[in-house]
């Protein structure tokens, strides 16, 4: 039995658009809807960030609205119980995306479980050693049936790319750059690092982030993968425009029309 995002994929094959908000930010009740909204846009998919006070991979923006969401009173315990009605609002796959340490005081087991009881369908844990996933994580996701997404950078090997490859299930976060997210430089000064995966022909197929933050950088990373991920630039404009209706479809729409 395939879970929403391996449906996703086998359905649509380019300009698939995943958005990205941290949990209990700008306000600590904003995530449902946030959700319900992104539910009524164009989006294909959606990742949602649970606050820690130390994010490794983050930029300015992410790691702003993570601390303002610790402040608001975001924890992993209070996300879940804002998730309890999550399927009444969206049937759009979500990936729950944060830190290790977080998850370990949560509890491995009991995290992913929850995952699956509020119908979460993959996860993102970029400092999780893929050893520490095969020995901890791998056979309680594929019992839930909860994609683990890994990410490569322009730095990994060829070796470790297809290591990776045979271990994901769902898609592979193709990060853009060995910058921090939010980075807008050099996006567009990739395309032979993006050729390079396009041309190994993976198993999985991946989508691209760090960087991408409107149409123009939308559509170039769409050339090389089968879609982006989209997370500062939406956490800026829900900070500067509010998290209506109008003001999140308007974002959408930027992107896509």
């Amino acid at each position: 039995m395939k879970n929403r995002i391996q449906n996703l994929f086998e359905t649509k094959k380019e300009h698939i658009l995943s958005l990205y908000f941290t949990a209990g930010f700008p306000n600590l009740n904003d995530t449902l809807t946030i959700l319900k909204h992104l539910e009524e846009s164009d989006v294909d998919m959606i990742e949602i960030g649970f606050p820690y006070s130390d994010p490794l991979a983050d930029g300015p923006v992410i790691q702003e609205s993570s601390g303002k969401a610790i402040e608001n009173g975001m924890t992993l315990n209070l996300l879940f119980e804002q998730l309890q009605s999550l399927r009444n609002i969206t049937q759009k796959p979500i990936v729950l995306m944060g830190y290790l340490n977080v998850v370990l005081q949560f509890g491995e087991k009991e995290f992913i479980e929850k995952c699956t009881e509020v119908g979460v369908d993959g996860i993102i844990i970029p400092d999780m050693p893929l050893h520490y996933y095969l020995s901890n994580f791998k056979e309680l996701c594929e019992l839930n049936q909860v994609s683990n997404v890994l990410l490569i950078t322009p730095e990994t090997s060829e070796e470790r790319i297809k290591q990776l490859d045979g271990y994901s299930s769902g898609f592979i976060y193709l990060v853009s750059s060995n910058s921090i997210t939010g980075s807008t430089n050099a996006i567009t000064f990739q395309t032979d690092y993006y050729q390079r995966i396009q041309n190994m022909k993976l198993q999985n197929p991946h989508l691209i982030g760090f960087g991408v933050h409107d149409r123009k950088t939308f559509e170039t990373v769409c050339e090389f993968g089968s879609g982006a991920i989209i997370g500062s630039a939406f956490i800026k404009h829900l900070n500067e425009k509010g998290t209506s209706k109008e003001s999140i479809e308007g974002f959408v729409d930027g992107i896509r029309k």
